[in-house]
């Protein structure tokens, strides 16, 4: 059971001194101050910042204040290092992922990443794309499971776009094998065929360890969630899918306690809309993983409100939003930094064992909601229409105001 019960484990390394710097990692005080802040810490982080394009900057730096806040008044102190990635490095350094960005990542206890990509970039080749950086970062950081949470918050239900009777409730987990499958099995590329007709090609190929492991982390999770655990593949077209059910089958002797079930790909994407309460957790491969997930965050209301994990054996994790880099609204505080606040959460809870200050960020986005307070993209009559910077005030007054957070 040691891959099951390592998967959130990380090794904590001694901050590093990084080759270059997208810009410098101020320490500047949040608006926001208060006496536990002042105490001195028991506790001490190396954290990775990536920014990124568009509403990256924007959302990372509500993100690490509010990261900054919750530690103190826990006892713990960050040492924040923003490196270039995506279209900034290309501008930087030509190319998307930097070898000194990878490193600092590998070197710190957790990667906190806003997003990558734009329209200035979509005309590169393959390997000159801000995409193939971070697929390049989740390989190098060898994070293999992706958590990505899609709940309905009931402040919220009626932004959805389904009928409140279906929204309402909703708490599922998308477990989504991260490393392999189609997006990286070989061989792959252009040919000819035997007419002489151009074609692409690619390979979905999946190993017994693959699986396994990923297996293992989702049955953890439905274990300490509400025990049900549901295997999207396509096994009557797909031999790939065929094998992937015949392990996850055989990994789920390990897991008495867990209830196995089987769907397919299409069913699940028709079932996630049509009663998408019967879900607990979902786990699946890459690329049905990918789709299914961004399928399942729109039933919350807004793509802008959930946070993901990317989770491996060891070392650390990799903690983003799974929105986009939105440049059309870059620069211009319309952006949902709330998102990138729960994925912090995220990372103290999965990446860092902290669950208390986890719990403290959780509560205040909570609480700001309760109060009133939405973006553009969450926004109804009766609520206070805010920018991105507002609200990230609004949550570290939240934060601040917490006597004790519960776990």
């Amino acid at each position: 059971m040691a891959a099951s019960a390592s998967f959130m484990k990380i090794n904590v390394q001694h901050p590093i001194k990084p080759m270059f710097l997208l810009k410098p990692a101020s320490q500047k005080p949040s608006r926001i101050r208060c006496a536990a802040a002042t105490t001195k810490p028991s506790k001490r982080y190396s954290i990775t910042l990536l920014p990124g394009d568009g509403i990256g900057p924007e959302v990372i730096s509500v993100a690490k204040h509010v990261l900054n806040l919750a530690g103190s008044l826990e006892g713990i102190e960050f040492n924040f290092q923003e490196m270039p990635m995506g279209g900034s490095a290309l501008d930087l350094v030509g190319v998307p992922l930097p070898e000194e960005t990878l490193s600092a990542a590998k070197k710190s206890d957790a990667v906190l990443l806003g997003a990558i990509g734009g329209y200035k970039w979509d005309k590169n080749e393959k390997h000159l794309k801000p995409e193939t950086g971070l697929l390049q970062l989740r390989e190098g950081l060898r994070v293999f499971a992706n958590l990505r949470p899609a709940t309905v918050l009931p402040q919220l239900v009626d932004a959805s776009t389904l009928k409140k009777e279906v929204a309402e409730g909703v708490d599922l987990m998308v477990v989504r094998e991260l490393t392999g499958g189609i997006y990286f099995g070989k061989p792959r590329g252009f040919s000819t065929n035997e007419d002489g007709e151009e074609i692409g090609f690619n390979t979905e190929v999946y190993a017994t360890y693959e699986v396994d492991r990923i297996a293992r982390v989702a049955f953890e999770t439905a274990r300490k969630r509400h025990g049900k655990l549901c295997s999207v593949d396509k096994a009557n077209v797909l031999e790939a899918s065929m094998f992937w059910r015949k392990r996850v089958i055989a990994v789920a002797a390990e897991y008495p306690d867990v209830e196995l079930s089987h769907m397919y790909v299409d069913n699940a994407a028709m079932q996630l809309v049509r009663n998408p309460k019967q879900f607990d957790t979902i786990v699946t491969n890459n690329i049905f993983g990918d789709i299914l997930s961004d399928e399942a965050s729109m039933i919350t209301g807004s793509i802008g409100m959930l946070p993901s994990a990317s989770l491996g054996s060891s070392g650390p994790g990799l903690f983003e939003p799974i929105h986009g880099s939105a440049p059309d609204i870059a620069n211009q505080d319309k952006a949902n930094p709330l998102a990138t606040v729960l994925s912090a959460a995220m990372l103290l809870k999965y990446g860092l064992g902290e669950e208390n200050a986890a719990k403290r960020i959780e509560n205040a986005v909570l609480d700001t909601l309760n109060k009133g307070f939405r973006t553009g993209d969450i926004y109804s009559a009766g609520n206070k229409l805010v920018g991105c910077k507002e609200m990230g005030e609004e949550v570290l007054k939240s934060v601040d105001s917490q006597v004790a957070a519960a776990v």
